[in-house]
């Protein structure tokens, strides 16, 4: 199936991206964000730097980036690392920069890597495959207070410590090794009534321990603030978000680093010499034409925001 990203339109037109310009893709995935920037940057003078923890996107990614041109560079590495990184490239500041948050669709459709609860596999879940932490450790070593607390944080899910009390007491009698074992445990710990309902009993749990495993959420926080750092004036970061704890985030730290400050809903308090401000003070969600063609879209957010001109730093 043909990866169609999402809000491609609305994230490009946001970025107003400069021909000549140096723009970073903090989220490679299957390219199509940074296949439409390379298109738009002249070659030999604008650049583009493209991270990804997987290694297998970036190879997927490559020959489709190279014919649209050689002016991109390929880093096989978490975008929490971005300035040392780009540091060896000799890059300290950069035009704009893009986080497409959502997980490839490609991983979820490679049963293997332990991410969908609808393919048995091994329970793993990592999207760097060096890292040694893995759902399945997680699963058979967290404390059940540890366990009900990821899933109640990161999954909202309101059976926590029903489902944490159940993979406790199984795990005790056999170590939980695949997605199909633990997906039985959770559909046992949960009351008919939540299983009757219309959407996958185990989605939230999932969802939960994939955070947990690639620390999802404190790296978002720690590498947006280290994406605006990097900003030029007038640069910008685009952000597109699938659920709420991340969208959340980013509303947080936009508004903390921009000139939308504690007033009334009505009337927003214009905070004085602030370095940033808000491209879209309302957030941008995908058009009724783009929700028709793809399903992904459904939940995405975009928020955007921009270094201002010249305060002393």
């Amino acid at each position: 199936m043909e990866h169609i990203p999402v809000l491609l339109k609305e994230t490009i037109e946001g970025l107003k991206i400069q021909k000549d310009g140096i723009y970073v893709d903090f989220t490679l995935g299957r390219g199509g964000h940074s296949s439409k920037i390379l298109t738009l940057l002249k070659n030999g003078v604008g650049h583009l730097y493209c991270f990804d923890q997987d290694e297998q996107a970036l190879k997927e990614s490559k020959d489709k980036l190279l014919a649209i041109s050689p002016s991109f560079t390929l880093i096989h590495d978490n975008f929490v690392n971005m300035q040392a990184r780009l540091a060896e490239y000799g890059v300290k500041s950069i035009d704009g920069g893009l986080f497409d948050l959502g997980v490839s669709s490609a991983q979820f459709d490679d049963g293997a890597r332990g991410f969908s609860y609808r393919y048995d596999a091994v329970l793993d879940m990592r999207m760097d495959k060096r890292q040694t932490l893995t759902a399945e450790m997680i699963v058979n070593t967290y404390s059940l207070k540890d366990l009900a607390k990821i899933f109640k944080e990161y999954g909202e899910e309101d059976y926590a410590y029903i489902i944490a009390r159940e993979i406790v007491k199984r795990r005790e009698e056999k170590h939980i090794s695949t997605t199909f074992e633990l997906v039985e445990i959770i559909k046992n710990a949960l009351p008919n009534k939540v299983l009757q309902k219309k959407g996958h009993p185990a989605k939230k749990v999932f969802q939960a321990l994939r955070i947990e495993v690639n620390d999802e959420l404190n790296v978002l926080k720690r590498a947006l603030k280290q994406a605006c750092l990097l900003l030029n004036d007038n640069g910008r970061i685009a952000v597109i978000t699938f659920h709420s704890l991340e969208d959340r985030i980013v509303k947080s730290i936009f508004k903390e680093l921009s000139d939308v400050g504690e007033g009334s809903r009505r009337l927003p308090v214009e905070k004085k010499n602030v370095e940033y401000h808000l491209v879209n003070k309302k957030v941008i969600t995908s058009s009724e034409e783009e929700l028709l063609i793809n399903n992904r879209a459904h939940s995405a957010k975009l928020r955007i925001i921009e270094r201002r001109k010249s305060y002393e730093r």
